[in-house]
């Protein structure tokens, strides 16, 4: 497996930090120009109901602690994805 392909292989896993401790769900992978490969952690709802910061960690302090993804991952090779033409905006649309 190509590196690009295991980094975002992390899209959907619940991770813990291993440092800090923190656990939540990767919801997005950063490849940046200074060469760090980093995840966002999604942490869901605080005690009050409101959505938790997202927090990006390097992904070298990831640990993966569930089994699979919580939600199937859009394919990002092939496929209206891929070419731009589906996401957030347009998600409900029929093509």
């Amino acid at each position: 497996m190509d590196n690009i392909k295991k980094h975002l292989s992390l899209m959907g896993m619940k991770v813990k930090d291993k440092v800090t401790g923190k656990t939540g769900i990767v919801d997005s992978i950063s490849f940046d120009l200074y060469g760090y490969v980093q995840a966002s952690l999604n942490s869901g709802l605080d005690k009050d109901g409101e959505q938790t910061k997202f927090v990006w960690f390097d992904i070298g302090r990831l640990k993966v602690i569930g089994k699979k993804p919580v939600m199937e991952v859009p394919d990002y090779s092939i496929g209206l994805v891929a070419e731009g033409k589906k996401g957030p905006a347009n998600k409900a649309d029929k093509f």
